[in-house]
Parts: C-alpha cells; structure tokens; sequence
C-alpha cells in the first residue's frame, strides 16, 4: 500500500476511498450483529424539527456506550491504524464509534460538516466502513463534495440539492472511506435498510467534544 500516495490524496481531496479494506467473512459478522441490535431498537434519536430542518433520517448506535462493543476487528489491525498514521502524521486518537442505521424509503442525510471548521487545524477524522453493498437498488449512495476541507462554512441552500464538483459514490462490502471532517457530505434517500459505521479519531490535542456540534446548510445540531 502506497501510504503517501494516501496522505497527499486525502490532503488534496479531504477524503480516501480504500476499497477491499476488510474482508467478506467478518464484514458480514458485524452486518448481522448490528441489524439484529436495530431489529429490536429503531428509536428516533432526533425530534422533528430536527429532522425538517436538516433532513437526516438516521438512528445512530454507540456500541461502546452500552457495553456492546465487539468491533475491534475494524478500527485495530496495523494496516488501518497505519493508514490514519499516514494521514494524521503528528499523532492521533480514537473518539468513539458510532453505527448509522437508515430505515427503507427514509430521505438519507442532507449535506453536513461533521464538526464546525472555525479553525482548519482543528477537525475530526471519519472512518466510514461499509459492511454490505451501497446499489442502485438499497439507495443511500455517499455524496461528497471533494476539496470542501478547505472551503470553510458549508453554505446556507437546499439540504440535498446537487453542487457543482461533487462526486458520488455506492461503496462495496469491505470499504473504507477516511473523510476529513470539515468535508461537506451527504447520503442519498435510502430505498432498502441501510448501514454504515463510523469509526472516529482526532489529531492529538483536539477536544473531545469537536463533534458534538455538526454543521447543517440550515441548522447546527
């Protein structure tokens, strides 16, 4: 693996796409034990004017919170870790993880910053690992907006409407997306149950609590 081919991708484009990062046998584990946690808790975490205001309809989960991790075979064999080394070259940290379940026919998520970009030098890391196929045919394609790590302020406008130097993209199993934080993104309506987990680091000394704000083009939540 070419890691600075890595770390001048991400710096240019403010994310990496590593597809066939982890294999089938154990993506398809981790499928199962996070869809059988959603079959019995599909709780709206966010009230309504939320959701009208940012158009993200999604129900997270935090494993750890609840004593349920069993994840570690994603955020801890060397190549991962060294990859994140490769790209936060001063040193970094594990924040917490999170899984973000879509239910079928459920309008996705609208075009965010996952942490304010007041500062450029303070941001967060996302890990983004994709345990079953994104198609055609599930919806909820990743759409990012590539170079907008340095572009400040994600601009106030339409929650899921198209810009100008946006890619998209429907990951396979066993995908892993490293997105910069200050990154605008967001997910497409989702037509079948889908599920994706994010893995978050920050750069040594950046405050814990730097995703505890996220940026909305109409709200910040």
């Amino acid at each position: 693996m070419n890691y600075k081919n890595i770390h001048d991708r991400f710096w240019d484009q403010g994310f990496v796409i590593l597809e066939g990062f982890f294999e089938d046998e154990m993506m398809d584990n981790y499928n199962r034990k996070i869809l059988q946690h959603f079959e019995v808790n599909r709780q709206w975490a966010h009230d309504e004017e939320f959701i009208a205001k940012s158009s993200a309809e999604l129900i997270p989960w935090f494993p750890d919170n609840d004593g349920d991790g069993g994840f570690d075979g994603i955020d801890q064999p060397p190549a991962f870790n060294r990859t994140t080394d490769a790209i936060l070259t001063d040193g970094w940290q594990n924040l917490y993880c999170m899984m973000m379940f879509s239910e079928a026919g459920s309008q996705g998520q609208a075009w965010h910053q996952d942490c304010p970009p007041d500062n450029r030098l303070t941001f967060n890391l996302n890990w983004l690992v994709y345990t079953h196929n994104i198609t055609e045919e599930t919806g909820g394609a990743i759409v990012i907006m590539s170079e907008a790590h340095k572009a400040g302020l994600l601009p106030v406008g339409k929650s899921q409407e198209e810009l100008e130097g946006q890619v998209v993209f429907q990951p396979k199993k066993g995908t892993v997306i490293f997105l910069h934080g200050h990154c605008f993104h967001r997910v497409l309506p989702v037509m079948a149950d889908r599920i994706s987990t994010n893995f978050r680091a920050v750069p040594e000394d950046t405050p814990e609590d730097i995703t505890d704000i996220c940026v909305y083009r109409n709200t910040k939540y």
